[in-house]
Order: C-alpha cells, then structure tokens, then sequence
C-alpha cells in the first residue's frame, strides 16, 4: 500500500515579509546580501586583478591598433580596435560588480602591470603583435576557466560575468590565431 501521509511542502520562496525585513534591516550592504555564499572581501581583491588584466588588454590592443605597419595591416588595425573596445567592455562590467560587492575599483596605473594576469607587451612587427595578443588572449582564457569554477556558486552574478568574458576571450585568442595563419602562412594550432 502506498504512502499517502505526505511531508509537508517545502516552500519555494522565503516568506516575502522576512526578505523585506531583511532588506530594510541590512540596507547599507547594498548589493551583498545575506544569502551571497562568498567571501565579498576576497572577490573583491579577486576581481581587481580581473580588472588589471582588462585594463592592460585595452591598453595593449590600443597600442597595437594604431602601431601596426606593413602590407595588410589594415585589417588588422581595425580587429585590434575591435578587440579593444569589447575589452574596454569587460573593463567596465568588472569595475561595475567590484561597485556592487562593496569595493572600489582600482585603476590606479601605478602598479597596474603586476596586478595584471597578462602582460603589456609590444611588438616590432605586426606578426609580433599578433603573436603578444594571443599569448595574452590564452593567458585570459586560463585565468578566467579557473575563476569561473572558482567563483561558482557561492557568487553565481561574478560567475556569469566572467563566463561571459571568457566566450570573449576565446573568440579573440581564435581571431588572433586566424590572423597569425593568415599571416605566416601555416596554422599553429591543430584544428
């Protein structure tokens, strides 16, 4: 004979009145609430290395858009600019949510480059510069798979932002790695 004595039903949501009073009572937390599972201090210092490393893509890309010389560089200015503008847009989104855990953004140049997971790095040739834009784009990809799982979820919002960044930084690492084919003439990676 079946069980027909049924526990009673877990509720889905919290009782609205405690989230109100909740939200009233800690209000001066801004964005982090009760229920944030992570440590907002350690994302915080987490997200500011994020941040240095956007910082130094845009100033890098930027460099190289309005450097690069040669026959068909071109093309591979405005993919540069390109590449800047949307690291420009990953710049602000990291700033943005280090707002919301309570910090304040740091973009102070001074010590940006060892803040930064990836490096400042010129080049005197435009395959050169392809080359730096990639090792950066494979650094960034790294970095960020690993904070991801990191982040997962104990900060869901953090977690999306950078997977987000991520899909980012692999269309450009395959960009970079298009240009650099197209410009030595045989692929490096397998495909």
């Amino acid at each position: 004979m079946p069980d027909t004595s049924k526990a009673p039903a877990k509720p889905f949501l919290s009782d609205v009145k405690t989230l109100r009073d909740r939200a009233r009572k800690n209000i001066a937390d801004g964005a982090v609430t009760s229920t944030y599972k992570g440590d907002p201090k350690q994302a915080v210092e987490i997200l500011q290395s994020v941040l240095a490393t956007e910082i130094v893509c845009v100033l890098r890309y930027t460099m190289h858009s309005v450097t690069a010389t040669g026959i068909s560089s071109e093309g591979v200015k405005a993919e540069f600019a390109e590449h800047a503008k949307e690291e420009q847009e990953h710049m602000m989104a990291v700033a943005e949510r280090i707002t919301q855990l309570g910090g304040e953004p740091d973009f102070n140049p001074e010590g940006l480059a060892s803040r930064s997971a990836s490096e400042y790095s010129t080049g005197p040739s435009l395959v050169d510069m392809i080359k730096e834009n990639l090792i950066a784009e494979r650094i960034a990809v790294e970095h960020y798979q690993e904070l991801v799982r990191f982040f997962g979820d104990d900060d869901p919002t953090t977690k999306r932002m950078l997977e987000w960044i991520l899909s980012v930084e692999e269309e450009h690492a395959d960009d970079m790695h298009d240009l650099l084919v197209a410009h030595q003439g045989a692929p490096m990676l397998p495909r």
